[in-house]
Formats: structure tokens, C-alpha cells, sequence
């Protein structure tokens, strides 16, 4: 007899692409749940700048992991790992195939390939980089991971001051990059993957990310940003589309120039998205106007090809 074996498929691409709307298409067509993989929308006092699927969207499908959580309690790549491999051990058991969509690339290889391994550092490089980040910004951190280890400075969220940090601390308290500890053996996972790519071509890509833009301010960004302001100093706010109206809130810009720097963050924050993306080399890309039928009808050739 020839079973299906449990299979993920996995929705990748930069924001705004259209991944929500394409992974509800395919939770109807395999009958699956969706697990979000957004790091952004796992909070539930950030809705409309982390673009969470709307409350049709929401009862059109399944979801896990959107808006399950508070921004005051720490939640990390780790964690969501662990939670969601449990989550996928009890749909694989209801239905062997399950969708995941996101546009976190940390997250999405955390589940599918599990988290690389890095050694502990002295708790006292991490503080005197807070220090330093405190006195002087971000920019100067930025320059001193460029020059430690550029492999990791063109991947990661420059613009996110945990994660170079993070880089940072590996790699002045192992005198290694944090590259170099990337990439290593991962336990076997028991599930099989499929990973969509969306993408468009750069223009329409920047496009529709300065029409959601303007979309969030006319549903009320501005307003839920106000609300967050006093507690900006939360990693979970480090976040595009909220950084940069408080700093509009406390003066430093104008609220014309807060919403450009959105547009552009959220544009180079997209082309991140896809260097990484592109990485692996097993994803099936489609342009983002492909009908859902045929990407299904190949999703389903590869199904069956994982058949015993």
C-alpha cells in the first residue's frame, strides 16, 4: 500500500507577496492547518503592522502561533522551535500534510532544519554591547560585525539591534564568526518538506509594500504605535513599521518622514528576505500571479513522489 508520508509545505517569500492568501488556498486544498512562522505576529498588541491575517482569513483555515503571545513575555527562535514541532506532531497524526508560511527565515529553518549550535560567551560581552548600543546606536555595531564577519552582516536584520548583538557576542567571545557555527549537523526531522517561494519582480515587489503601507496607516497604525510607545525599549518592538514612528513620538523625525522610512526599511527588510531565501536551492519558486491550481497540482506530483 502506498501511504502518504507527513509533509510540510512551507510558504516563503518577501512581505507583502502575497503568502497568506496563497497558504489559505492550500490549507483548503490538503485539508491542513496553517503554522505561522512570522515572528512579528506572534503578538497579539501588534495586529495591524505585522499585517496579520484578517479575522476572515483567520476562520478560513487553522492557525497556530498568530497572536498567541504578549510583547512583555520573552519568546525566542528556540522556543518556537520546540512549540511548534509539538504542534505538527498532533496535526501530522489528524492530516499527514500540514502548511507552515512565514516570512521569518531564522524561524522557518528552525523548524525545518533545527537551530545551529553556538557556545556560551561571557554574559559581560552581551552587556557591554548594550552599553554601547545605549551611548552610541546601532550604526557603530553594525560597522564592527561588517568587519568581523561580513558573511553574517548581508544576511541578517541589520536594522535589528538583538540580532547583531547576538552575532556580535559569538563573534568577539569565541574570536570566530558567527557564521562559521552555522550550518552544522541537525537532528533528522520526521516529516518530509516542500518549500513554495513567491516572488515578482523587484518593482511590483516595492510597489505593493508602499501600498500596504499606506493601508496600515489608513487602518490605524499610527494609533497602535502610540499605544506600544512607552514600551518601546521590548525586543519584540524592535520591529519595522513600529521603530520608526517612535521616533516620530519623541520627536526626532516628522511623521511624513517616520512612514518613508517604513517604506524604504520594509523594502530593504524584503530583499534581505530573499538573499536569504534563495539559499536553498530545493525551493520551487512561482511568480506571485501563478493560479494557486498549478502550484497545487505540483505540490501534489511531489507528494506522491515521497510515497512509500
Amino acid at each position: 500500500m502506498n501511504l502518504l508520508k507527513n509533509t510540510l509545505i512551507t510558504i516563503v517569500g518577501p512581505t507583502a507577496i502575497g503568502k497568506t492568501t496563497l497558504s489559505i488556498q492550500l490549507a483548503k486544498a490538503f485539508n491542513a492547518s496553517i503554522i505561522s512562522c512570522d515572528s512579528r505576529q506572534f503578538f497579539k498588541e501588534m495586529t495591524i503592522g505585522t499585517a496579520v491575517p484578517n479575522p476572515s482569513e483567520l476562520s478560513a483555515a487553522k492557525h497556530y502561533f498568530i497572536q498567541n503571545r504578549s510583547v512583555f513575555e520573552p519568546y525566542n527562535v528556540g522556543e518556537f522551535e520546540r512549540d511548534a514541532l509539538e504542534k505538527l506532531t498532533l496535526l501530522f497524526k489528524e492530516n499527514p500534510v500540514q502548511i507552515m508560511v512565514g516570512g521569518s527565515g531564522l524561524y522557518v529553518n528552525a523548524v525545518l532544519k533545527g537551530l545551529d549550535y553556538f557556545p556560551e560567551v561571557d554574559a559581560s560581552i552581551r552587556a557591554g554591547l548594550v552599553k554601547q548600543l545605549e551611548k552610541e546606536g546601532i550604526e557603530p555595531l553594525q560597522q564592527q560585525l561588517k568587519e568581523l564577519d561580513i558573511a553574517t552582516y548581508d544576511t541578517i536584520a541589520l536594522e535589528n539591534p538583538h540580532r547583531v548583538m547576538r552575532a556580535l557576542e559569538i563573534c568577539i567571545g569565541t574570536g570566530i564568526p558567527y557564521d562559521v557555527f552555522k550550518n552544522k549537523a541537525k537532528k533528522p526531522r520526521n516529516f518530509q518538506t516542500i518549500t513554495i517561494g513567491l516572488n515578482a519582480d523587484r518593482e511590483i515587489i516595492y510597489q505593493r509594500i508602499n501600498q500596504r503601507v499606506d493601508q496600515m496607516m489608513a487602518n490605524g497604525l499610527l494609533e497602535e504605535a502610540r499605544v506600544l510607545f512607552p514600551h518601546k525599549a521590548l525586543n519584540a518592538l524592535q520591529t519595522v513599521g513600529y521603530r520608526e514612528l517612535f521616533s516620530f513620538f519623541d520627536g526626532s523625525n516628522t511623521k511624513e518622514f517616520a512612514i518613508s522610512e517604513i517604506k524604504k526599511n520594509s523594502r530593504r527588510f524584503a530583499k534581505r528576505q530573499l538573499t536569504w531565501f534563495k539559499r536553498d536551492m530545493s525551493t520551487l519558486w512561482f511568480n506571485y500571479l501563478t493560479e494557486p491550481s498549478q502550484i497545487i497540482s505540483k505540490i501534489s506530483e511531489k507528494i506522491n513522489a515521497f510515497k512509500n
